[in-house]
């Protein structure tokens, strides 16, 4: 029966074609593309291997989204883990003459997350190798609409020998809820062994006070993007705060445009480098309203 052996083979190019287009896409994307997957006929199949194949990329959903207990180590890997997004992100390890790095979701309980991320990086000491990171997934919002932003962030960090390293929020912003990202608001918890931020001059711009902690503002360039680094004066493991009020601070003192959208909301760990370390994060929430 070779005529049925070819509509196997079909089907099954058919099935992972899909499969990897899930795993480019970017995930504010991923369920609209499942559901055009799922729902879209194909000449090639019969409809008993169309039956089939929702149910295939319906497994593969549940198995792309879901939280494991296993570590994901491939540079691009996620996992959605209630309303978060959880990244491996080693978007420059290349850049590392060796090294590695794998990061994996603990546990979801309500809109509190707890994960971690594990690595040993070596060589280009003054470059950042990844951001692993959990990103907010919510509905962007101009500034001057945000009412409060509340988050907490509670983790510990190991090493071996020495570490270069930062603990971080990263928030993007743009004129547009779809545009390219115009700001970007970096609230550094800690700076292990010299990390530093962009900055044009080297120096701080301004010392400020947000709650009860105390950070040195940075302002520097990413190509396009307009940076604006909080640098707290010491390491803060333990991390509650409104995040609006940093960037009422900027509105009122940096001439920051309110009319910006918030467009990420991420926070993570940025290794330049580091050895057997492994940051651990207890307990994490985030919230835009």
């Amino acid at each position: 029966m070779p005529h049925g052996r070819q509509r196997v083979g079909v089907a099954a190019t058919v099935y992972w074609r899909d499969v990897s287009r899930l795993l480019t896409v970017n995930l504010p994307h991923l369920e609209q593309l499942i559901q055009q997957l799922c729902l879209s006929s194909s000449s090639l199949l019969p409809s008993n291997t169309k039956t089939m194949r929702l149910a295939f990329l319906a497994i593969v959903l549940a198995t792309l989204l879901s939280v494991s207990a296993a570590d994901f180590c491939s540079q691009w890997h996620l996992s959605k883990a209630g309303k978060y997004v959880v990244y491996n992100n080693l978007w420059n390890q290349n850049a590392a003459t060796s090294g590695s790095q794998c990061t994996g979701v603990d546990t979801v309980s309500g809109s509190t997350i707890a994960w971690h991320t594990s690595y040993s990086w070596a060589g280009a000491p003054t470059q950042v190798k990844s951001y692993a990171n959990a990103a907010l997934v919510f509905s962007k919002k101009q500034i001057k609409s945000i009412k409060s932003i509340p988050t907490t962030f509670k983790y510990s960090y190991s090493y071996s020998g020495t570490l270069i390293a930062d603990v971080a929020y990263d928030l993007f912003t743009s004129s547009t809820a779809s545009g390219s990202n115009e700001y970007e608001i970096m609230i550094w918890l800690a700076a292990y062994g010299g990390a530093g931020p962009i900055s044009s001059t080297g120096k701080a711009i301004a010392t400020v006070t947000i709650g009860s902690n105390s950070f040195k503002v940075y302002k520097g360039p990413n190509g396009s993007t307009t940076v604006y680094s909080f640098v707290a004066s010491k390491t803060i493991t333990n991390f509650s705060a409104d995040l609006l009020e940093f960037f009422t601070y900027l509105v009122d003192h940096q001439a920051f445009p309110s009319s910006q959208y918030l467009t990420t909301l991420e926070a993570g760990t940025e290794p330049f480098t580091g050895s057997n370390a492994k940051m651990a994060v207890s307990s994490y929430s985030a919230a835009v309203n």
